[in-house]
């Protein structure tokens, strides 16, 4: 057997290696009271440091992209507007309370951090912004009755929304031309995503039944790639693509059927531990530092009990619920890892924040989203296979 092809089969079993770890090892970790996330995160950054320019492979990079798109695919697709509708007043009045936190954090960076205010906002963003995919996967596990998810669910999806459009905007907003060309480009997209369903639906669809899931997925993706252009990443597409599939449900019932929706599960179960793990692995080493973790646990110490307070005291003021049911809602809006992660890369590639502030960022996203494991005494487990 020649040199080249020795190298090859090394390859494959290390993919096939890393499968395995990333799949068995986070699970039974969770004994621990590590979510599965953060091992795979913290395997990223061991095999980052181990292995040089491991991050930049781009079969990684295609696993990891699957990864993050198809959670958000599957969060657009479980948006209930009519679920919405009913407390659309309670929620609009904590949208107004999380703008109103997003514009003082953004201040506070820019007065005293002397941050540009695009750097600020993100900042403020990535600190402020929870992590819906990862809430909405462990719901079940929070010990929360129907009334308490819904609301847990509704503020995360609705702060999500809110992030989203903020996150456009500053990102496009070197200039008005800038803004208004890629506007122009996301509202042409999202016109033209139910269009395109109802064409595949159409023209597709009857010639090759069952591949609902797969022209879903692949929209996705496409849509994906567009926003990852225009510069908000893709999460952005990825989720619009879902929530214009749940809005033509019932034209084309299959699109967002149950079926489809488990299968979107499935497949993300698969997929997301890359993306985490390639998240550990693009970091670099310089942010590995004392003063990064120093700052991140006061990031820490100060912003997540100030967001668990404000919560608490939003409920127990408009909802007159007991002490201890609005915590367990606030606590379970705290993680924000995902979010954190992504605008965390986003303020290092495009605002050159120092190393260390990148890396209390790290620290801070592990801290939120370990919080409701360590404060329940057990593991809140994500794992999108799992019906909520």
């Amino acid at each position: 057997m020649n040199l080249p092809s020795l190298a090859t089969h090394a390859t494959e079993f290390a993919y096939l290696g890393l499968v395995a770890a990333l799949l068995v090892v986070p699970k039974i970790l969770q004994r621990l009271r590590i979510p599965a996330p953060l091992t795979a995160f913290g395997f990223g950054i061991a095999a980052g440091l181990v292995v040089q320019g491991l991050g930049g492979d781009p079969t990684l990079a295609l696993l990891s992209t699957l990864g993050i798109s198809s959670l958000f695919l599957f969060a657009g697709l479980e948006i209930e507007l009519a679920a919405f509708h009913r407390g659309r007043w309670p929620l609009a009045a904590h949208l107004v309370l999380r703008a109103a936190a997003l514009a003082s954090g953004a201040w506070a960076g820019v007065h005293f951090a002397g941050m540009a205010w695009q750097a600020a906002c993100l900042l403020a963003l990535a600190l402020l912004t929870p992590s819906t995919g990862f809430i909405l996967d462990t719901l079940g596990q929070q010990g929360l009755d129907e009334e308490e998810r819904f609301w847990v669910a509704a503020k995360a999806v609705g702060g999500e929304i809110l992030a989203l459009l903020v996150l456009f905007v500053v990102v496009q907003s070197g200039s008005a031309a800038t803004l208004a060309i890629s506007g122009a480009a996301l509202v042409a997209m999202v016109a033209l995503l139910p269009l395109l369903f109802m064409v595949l639906g159409r023209h597709v669809l009857p010639h090759a039944p069952g591949s609902e899931f797969s022209l879903l997925v692949l929209v996705g993706l496409v849509a994906a790639f567009i926003t990852k252009q225009l510069g908000v990443y893709y999460l952005v597409g990825a989720f619009l693509t879902g929530f214009v599939a749940r809005l033509l449900r019932e034209r084309m019932p299959l699109l967002a059927s149950d079926d489809n929706l488990r299968a979107v599960r499935l497949f993300a179960s698969f997929f997301v531990p890359f993306y985490f793990f390639h998240s550990g692995s693009v970091i670099p080493p310089q942010a590995f530092q004392w003063q990064a973790l120093a700052l991140g646990l006061a990031i820490s110490a100060v912003v997540l009990p100030a967001r668990i307070g404000v919560n608490w005291l939003q409920r127990r003021i408009v909802f007159h619920e007991k002490a201890r049911s609005s915590l367990r809602v606030s606590v379970a809006l705290a993680p924000t890892l995902i979010f954190t992660l992504v605008l965390a890369g986003i303020l290092r590639e495009r605002y050159g924040i120092p190393d260390v502030l990148y890396g209390a960022l790290l620290v801070y996203a592990c801290a939120s989203t370990a919080l409701p494991s360590f404060l329940k005494g057990r593991t809140v487990d994500f794992d999108p296979a799992r019906v909520g």
